[in-house]
């Protein structure tokens, strides 16, 4: 089974050795990640390196080890979505149409 993976998510697996890295890690089913939350990621990589302790090496490490977990999803496989997704989520929070529109394109939970 395909099940999309928010940002959130995969931000908390960098952050902490915690249940949601062993789920990704240890995960039987196909976690798929929108190529274009890598953007947000690098946007946020500060916060989460104070946040994990890591240093620049072991985010960038255990970051190459989480991405072999998952599947990344190409934009262009999405943006056919993109408006059925809007018109779903609304005004609730524009930032998870990508994740919304992943979810129809591949017709998969997040």
């Amino acid at each position: 089974m395909n099940i999309i993976i928010d940002t959130n998510i995969f931000v908390s697996a960098l952050i902490r050795d915690s249940i949601t890295r062993k789920l990704i890690i240890n995960s039987q089913h196909n976690l798929l990640f929108p190529e274009f939350e890598f953007i947000e990621i690098k946007r946020h990589e500060q916060d989460i390196l104070e946040k994990s302790g890591l240093s620049d090496k072991e985010f960038r490490d255990l970051f190459s080890n989480l991405l072999k977990y998952v599947k990344i999803i190409k934009t262009e496989k999405t943006i056919n979505y993109k408006e059925q997704a809007f018109d779903i989520i609304g005004n609730i929070d524009k930032d998870d149409v990508i994740f919304v529109s992943a979810a129809l394109a591949f017709n998969c939970p997040i």
